[in-house]
């Protein structure tokens, strides 16, 4: 064979060989460019999983009793021990407003603190001092937004028949209601033997929600009132200091707490774009129903379940342990 037939012969070997070897990297990266989009089809269906999960879950509650509703349809969102009966405090307010205004006694007529309204159960403090006297409309307002003790009391002692029949018709309309595992034994929820239950209270929102000024009441952010008795002009807060949150659309609220029913807090809100009911019980910590409800929100509204913060360590004054060095104490909840 001649050379130039020779060089031709080599040139077509060389031309076949890189074809091959073409042909292999191009099905290597067709291999890796599948293999990348698997991976990330993977990462994707892992994330989307994981979302969905933890959105089946449901957000970190503090609270040991929970119940979320969307209001229109009935639908349960969330629950935990959602049918536990369990001490409600002052959430026991709602019903003592609901059965004074049933009784369509004058808002406008004056009642006056008495002894017998004094708090020997857990001798709560008071602003209202006996002899105190407001009308019936600004004891309803104190009872529904600052949980004012006293006014509750007056609000069933004033009641038609005394503060025993007060307390038989919230029973009584409890059961119209519906609300099987609730029972009340007084008018301001001192008592721990005022009991419900998540589910009962759902229906209690509910009905509470239908009476104009228990809306106006429970979500008003302050009031004034004056003592005439004594020329003092007192000023109440809310118990509840989401009304002045701007994330926030509530309708209906009331907070309680005593030691037997720790913290509790049940609104009727405006929650992605769809009325909730929100029932939150026996909470530890001073704000933690509050964070409860922002993490319910936040769950509801972007899917996302926010972690419960870690108690703060505090060093406590004065005390020194080993070599000098001041000792520091773990935040207890309570």
């Amino acid at each position: 064979m001649s050379r130039i037939g020779a060089f031709f012969v080599v040139n077509e070997l060389e031309r076949a060989e890189t074809a091959a070897l073409c042909l292999k990297l191009k099905c290597n990266m067709k291999n890796l460019t599948g293999s990348i989009v698997s991976i990330r089809l993977f990462l994707i269906s892992v994330l989307v999983l994981g979302s969905v999960h933890a959105f089946a879950l449901g957000p970190n509650l503090l609270s040991q009793a929970a119940l979320i509703v969307d209001a229109r349809s009935g639908e349960s969102i969330y629950a935990k021990n959602a049918n536990t009966v369990t001490p409600i405090a002052s959430i026991t307010k709602l019903m003592t407003a609901m059965i004074v205004l049933d009784a369509q006694q004058s808002l406008d007529q004056t009642l006056t603190v008495d002894i017998e309204d004094l708090d020997y159960l857990k001798a709560s403090r008071s602003r209202l001092s006996i002899g105190s006297e407001l009308t019936r409309r600004e004891m309803l307002q104190l009872s529904l937004m600052s949980s004012e003790n006293r006014a509750a009391s007056t609000l069933g002692r004033f009641y038609p028949g005394g503060l025993k029949a007060a307390v038989a018709a919230m029973n009584a309309r409890a059961k119209s209601l519906g609300m099987s595992n609730t029972r009340y034994v007084d008018t301001t929820g001192l008592s721990p033997e005022n009991v419900s239950t998540a589910r009962d209270l759902v229906t209690l929102v509910q009905a509470a929600q239908t009476y104009t000024l228990i809306r106006e009441y429970s979500t008003q952010s302050d009031q004034y009132v004056q003592i005439p008795t004594t020329g003092q002009t007192l000023h109440y807060n809310n118990s509840n200091a989401l009304v002045k949150s701007d994330g926030w659309s509530i309708s209906v609220q009331k907070t309680g707490f005593i030691r037997e029913a720790g913290r509790c807090v049940v609104m009727l809100a405006q929650i992605a774009q769809r009325p909730v009911v929100m029932v939150l019980l026996d909470s530890v910590g001073k704000f933690s129903r509050l964070g409860d409800a922002n993490r319910v929100k936040t769950w509801m509204e972007t899917g996302e379940v926010l972690a419960i913060p870690k108690p703060k360590a505090i060093v406590k004054k004065g005390a020194k342990g080993k070599r000098g060095k001041a000792v520091i104490v773990k935040k207890r909840r309570r």
